[in-house]
């Protein structure tokens, strides 16, 4: 995959950037700030050569509040066919709320610490490239406790919430079932009641679950 990097530390960009390439990605641009990043992104466009996804810090220069959440946002209103996956250092609610506004087609939102977990963030980044989603556990859980619809949400059960959180991480079912060391099926029966509590429609589609969840929590 083709993947443009936005982070001012020269340190962690030069890192991430290394651990991809070394995994056969190509990081086609590694940038400081968000004007340069928008710059590029409008550049590689220009050229018909946009990459499939940006990894960019939520705060970069000139302020170093919310520089590089914002071109995040404005990137997935220009170039939607581009995954943005944003890294940061604590879980910043607003932020993560409007990043996650609309589609959650290609979007991801981890903790850098989330970094050090190669494997794990590599995934990520693929998976948002190929237009799925990609959020941190920390973020899952506070905007589930956060949620303005907590009276629905205590309709399911302890097992049932558990399941929806790593839904809403992007896991599969299969996924899900070797976290909670439990049978694809009891997971399939556990996403059917969650969507039935919930009022959504279930789908056969991963990413259309995803979605659901996400539009629910964004509601």
């Amino acid at each position: 995959m083709r993947v443009v990097i936005a982070e001012d530390s020269v340190l962690l960009r030069e890192g991430l950037t290394r651990l991809l390439t070394d995994l056969g990605h190509d990081v086609v641009a590694g940038v400081g700030d968000a004007d340069a990043l928008l710059k590029t992104v409008a550049e590689l466009d220009a050229e018909q050569a946009l990459p499939d996804v940006v990894v960019a810090d939520v705060r970069m220069p000139p302020t170093h509040t919310d520089e590089g959440v914002r071109a995040a946002v404005r990137l997935r209103k220009d170039y939607p066919g581009i995954g943005v996956l944003v890294l940061s250092q604590y879980v910043e609610e607003q932020y993560a709320t409007e990043l996650l506004a609309g589609s959650s087609r290609g979007v991801g939102y981890l903790l850098k610490d989330r970094v050090a977990e190669v494997r794990e963030f590599v995934d990520a980044v693929v998976r948002v490239a190929q237009g799925g989603t990609a959020l941190d556990p920390e973020v899952v859980a506070q905007l589930l406790g956060r949620s303005r619809k907590q009276d629905v949400l205590a309709g399911l059960t302890p097992r049932e919430r558990e399941v929806l959180g790593l839904m809403a991480e992007g896991r599969t079912n299969s996924a899900i079932a070797r976290q909670l060391v439990v049978s694809d099926g009891a997971v399939e029966k556990h996403v059917s009641n969650i969507f039935l509590k919930l009022g959504l429609s279930p789908s056969d589609g991963d990413h259309r679950r995803v979605l659901a969840v996400l539009t629910y929590l964004n509601s």
